[in-house]
C-alpha cells in the first residue's frame, strides 16, 4: 500500500464531520476534514440549540431514536457544560390535538426510556394567574431537555481534532477522489485562491450534509440511498415572556413549535418544515412561514408577536433518509451508513441523515464500521471525555472575575459561554480592557478577534458575527463593515 497523507479523510465540518473527526482523531487515526466553507456554515448552525430526545418521535414509533437521544443529553452536558444546560419546558395541554393521557403516556416513555441523572423528571404543574399563557389554558405539563450552542459544538470538536494531532481545512473544497495504488488519491480546491492541490488517504468519509449525494457523484459509488431535503425556518423576536423555561406548542397541522428564551433578552422560535430542493446553501424564511410561527405564538400567549417585530431569521436544510413519508413531518430523523470498499482496501462511507443530539453516537458507530481497516485503532473513548475549554460555568466565571476584576461583567459572561476554561488562554498577559485593543461595538475586542483567526478558523466577519458568536444581533451595520475590513486585511 502507498504511503498516504491520511488515515482517515473527512468530507464536511458540519456535526456530523468534525464528531467523527475527533473521534477517530483520539484513536490514534491520522485525521484531516475539508470543508467547503466554514465550520457549521449550514445546517448545524440552523438547528432549535437543543440537546432532546425528540419528544414527538414517539407518536411517530421511532423509540429507538428516542432512546439514544435521551442518553446523550447527560453525555453531552458532561462533555461540554460551559456551552450547555439543562432547560425546562412547558407544554399546554390542547386535548383537541392530543388528550391529556396521551401526553401524559409520552412523558412517561420520555421520563423511562433512558436513565437521567442530572436532568429532572416531568409533572404537571399549576398554572398561575400570572402566565404568560393565555387565559383558556388550564393544564401544563413539565419536562427536560437541554439547549446548547450548536456553532460551538461544532468547533469544539474541531479543535479537539486539532488538539488530537488532526488538521482541520476550511473553505477547501474536494473536488473528485478516486482510488489509486491502495489509497483514496483526493483533490483539493481553495475557494478563496483557486488553487489546488492533492492528499490521499486509506479511508474516505462523505460527511457533506445536504450535500452528500452531490459528493457521491463526484465518487465511486454504487450506494441508492436516496437523501431528503426539508427546510426548517427559525425567527428571533423581543421576549414573549419573562421566566427560564422554553415552551413546546402544538398546533392544528400536528407539528409542534418551540419558543425558547435567546441570549436574556429574546425569543427563539422555530421550526417549520418545508420539503426543499434547491440549493442547501440559499435557504432562507420566506413570508408564510415567519407568519406561521408567529401565528402559532399568538394562538397560546397573551404577548402577540408579529412580522413587524423579528429582528433575525434563518433558515437551514435537514438531510433526511427518504423513507417515502407522505408528510415532511414524519420523515425519519434516525441516520445510516453506506459502506463501500475495493476489496478490502480503500472504504468510503457514507452518512445518510442524523442530528444535533445523537452526532457522538453516530461517530461511534462509523469509527465502529472502519474498525476492520485499521486494527491499530484504539476504541470507543468520547463517552467520558471532555471537549476543549470544558468546565462548570457558574465555576469559570467565579474563576475569571476573580483574575480579570477589570472585565466588565457582560463580557465575562460572553467569553465563559463562549471559550469557558479557555477564556484564560485568550486573556493571558491582560492587565487591562485598554489592552485588548480596538473596540468593535457590543463588547468585542481586536484581541479577541485575532485569537478567534488563530484559533477557531475565522476568515471572514460572518464566521465570528452569526457561528463562534450571535454577536450580529447586538452589532450595527457600521461596526459589522468596519469588522469585516479588519479581518480581510489580517487574514
Amino acid at each position: 500500500m502507498a504511503q498516504s497523507n491520511y488515515d482517515l479523510l473527512v468530507i464536511g465540518g458540519g456535526i456530523n464531520g468534525a464528531g467523527i473527526a475527533y473521534d477517530a482523531a483520539g484513536r490514534g487515526l491520522k485525521v484531516g476534514l475539508y470543508e467547503m466553507g466554514d465550520l457549521a456554515g449550514a445546517t448545524s448552525s440552523s438547528s432549535s440549540k437543543l440537546i432532546h430526545g425528540g419528544l414527538r418521535y414517539l407518536e411517530q414509533y421511532q423509540f429507538r431514536l428516542v432512546r439514544e437521544a435521551l442518553g446523550e443529553r447527560e453525555v453531552l452536558l458532561r462533555m461540554a457544560p460551559h456551552i450547555s444546560w439543562p432547560l425546562q419546558f412547558h407544554l399546554p395541554l390542547q386535548s383537541k390535538l392530543r388528550p391529556a393521557w396521551m401526553v401524559r403516556l409520552g412523558l412517561f416513555l420520555y421520563d423511562h426510556l433512558s436513565k437521567r441523572n442530572s436532568l429532572k423528571g416531568s409533572r404537571r404543574i399549576a398554572v398561575s394567574a400570572d402566565s404568560p399563557l393565555k387565559d383558556h389554558f388550564k393544564m401544563v405539563f413539565e419536562y427536560s431537555d437541554a439547549w446548547v450552542d450548536d456553532a460551538r459544538l461544532v468547533l469544539l470538536n474541531a479543535q479537539g481534532v486539532r488538539e488530537h494531532g488532526g488538521t482541520i481545512r476550511t473553505r477547501t473544497k474536494v473536488v473528485s477522489a478516486a482510488r489509486v495504488d491502495g489509497v483514496w488519491q483526493i483533490e483539493l480546491a481553495d475557494q478563496l485562491t483557486g488553487k489546488t492541490t492533492q492528499v490521499t488517504a486509506r479511508a474516505l468519509v462523505n460527511a457533506a450534509g445536504p450535500w452528500v449525494t452531490q459528493m457521491l457523484a463526484k465518487l465511486p459509488s454504487t450506494t441508492d440511498k436516496k437523501m431528503r431535503l426539508v427546510k426548517g425556518s427559525h425567527i428571533v423576536v423581543p421576549q414573549v415572556y419573562q421566566g427560564r423555561q422554553a415552551y413546546i406548542l402544538q398546533n392544528s397541522d400536528k407539528r409542534v413549535v418551540f419558543v425558547i428564551p435567546y441570549l436574556d433578552r429574546y425569543s427563539l422560535i422555530g421550526t417549520t418544515e418545508v420539503e426543499y430542493s434547491g440549493d442547501p446553501a440559499g435557504t432562507t424564511c420566506s413570508v408564510d412561514e415567519r407568519e406561521y410561527l408567529c401565528q402559532v405564538v399568538n394562538n397560546h400567549f397573551k404577548k402577540s408577536v408579529s412580522v413587524a417585530d423579528i429582528v433575525w431569521d434563518y433558515s437551514g436544510v435537514r438531510p433526511l433518509i427518504e423513507d417515502e413519508a407522505s408528510d415532511a413531518r414524519t420523515v425519519t430523523r434516525d441516520y445510516a451508513f453506506a459502506l463501500e470498499d475495493d476489496s478490502g482496501q480503500t472504504p468510503l462511507i457514507s452518512v445518510f441523515g442524523g442530528k444535533l443530539t445523537t452526532y457522538r453516537r453516530l461517530a461511534e458507530h462509523i469509527l465502529e464500521r472502519l474498525g476492520p481497516y485499521f486494527p491499530e485503532a484504539g476504541g470507543c473513548w468520547t463517552e467520558n471525555s471532555q471537549l476543549p475549554g470544558a468546565q462548570q460555568a457558574d465555576r469559570c466565571l467565579a474563576d475569571v472575575q476573580q483574575r480579570y476584576p477589570w472585565l466588565p461583567q457582560s463580557i465575562a459572561v460572553r467569553y465563559v459561554h463562549s471559550y469557558g476554561a479557555l477564556t484564560h488562554q485568550l486573556l493571558a498577559g491582560k492587565a487591562s480592557i485598554d489592552e485588548l485593543g480596538i473596540d468593535f461595538g457590543a463588547g468585542l475586542y481586536q484581541h479577541e478577534v485575532d485569537y478567534l483567526i488563530r484559533n477557531e478558523w475565522v476568515m471572514q466577519a460572518d464566521d465570528l458575527l452569526w457561528r463562534r458568536s450571535k454577536l450580529g444581533l447586538f452589532l450595527g451595520s457600521e461596526e459589522s463593515a468596519r469588522l469585516a475590513d479588519y479581518i480581510s486585511t489580517v487574514v
